[in-house]
């Protein structure tokens, strides 16, 4: 584990295998450790540099503070990848991560080579339209509220347990392997940060803003709003490809690593 000192926090990362850099950013509950398992296929070819944004592990934050911002987030990627050499860098990001690598697409083009959006999380503007006969999906907002009061009660498998079903379905917390879990464990209390991150939705213009070329990719078994969003954004980022990881869900990179690695590694060579 190495450290960029970046708005006046270190910020750790995991660095592994040599080439081009690829800047690789979790999501909700996540750190550097979220791409272990895609770390074999991905350093063939790339300098994979896993970061944990700001109160994640191996912090231990104590939810105090009003710095568990999104703006805050994306800013420290920026300065992160200034200090990156050699430039520009490719970018990914999952979840979360995937709506902080778009913004940071958005405001510093200059700093990326490639994007990867897997499954970006956030909300769509009202001026971005889901496909025809698209069902109404519940905003995981409100899983994130019911497990921030999971939490204040004490009842912090629960909240997990509540987050994580409210994306892969009933019953799925319980295949979870332990290693997986235990990161998640780490990081439960930046849920009671991202209740107020001032997250702001996609909109058409945000899309349109994105010059850099861009692959979104989905897990094929992903339902819920988080299999809409990725598809909207690709109709309205310029030359955008999109791929599907069949039989994967959103933590398709650990469900389906060679195939994901694969994906990832293709477009970035091209």
């Amino acid at each position: 584990m190495q450290t960029f000192h970046v708005n006046g926090y270190d910020m750790a990362y995991l660095e592994v295998g040599k080439g081009p850099p690829l800047v690789c950013v979790h999501g909700t509950l996540g750190d550097f450790r979220t791409w272990y398992s895609v770390l074999g296929p991905l350093t063939k070819n790339h300098r994979v540099i896993s970061v944990s944004l700001r109160h994640f592990f191996p912090e231990h934050w104590d939810a105090v503070g009003d710095d568990y911002k999104m703006a805050q987030h994306v800013a420290d990627v920026i300065a992160f990848i200034e200090q990156v050499r050699p430039g520009p860098v490719d970018l990914m990001g999952h979840s979360r991560g995937g709506h902080i690598a778009f913004r940071v697409a958005q405001a510093r083009p200059d700093l990326l080579r490639k994007l990867v959006l897997a499954e970006p999380g956030g909300d769509l503007d009202a001026n971005l339209s889901l496909p025809e006969g698209t069902p109404a999906h519940p905003p995981l907002a409100a899983k994130t509220i019911r497990s921030v009061e999971m939490i204040r009660a004490g009842d912090i498998e629960g909240a997990l347990q509540n987050f994580y079903e409210g994306i892969e379905g009933d019953g799925s917390w319980r295949r979870v392997p332990a290693t997986a879990k235990q990161q998640l464990r780490d990081n439960t209390l930046t849920f009671l940060g991202q209740i107020n991150e001032q997250r702001k939705p996609y909109t058409r213009a945000d899309a349109q803003a994105i010059t850099t070329p861009t692959l979104l990719i989905g897990g094929g078994a992903t339902t819920g709003s988080l299999s809409v969003i990725w598809r909207v954004l690709a109709e309205h980022i310029a030359g955008s490809e999109t791929a599907v990881i069949p039989n994967a869900g959103h933590w398709m990179f650990e469900q389906a690593p060679l195939e994901f690695g694969e994906v990832v590694s293709r477009f970035l060579a091209e």
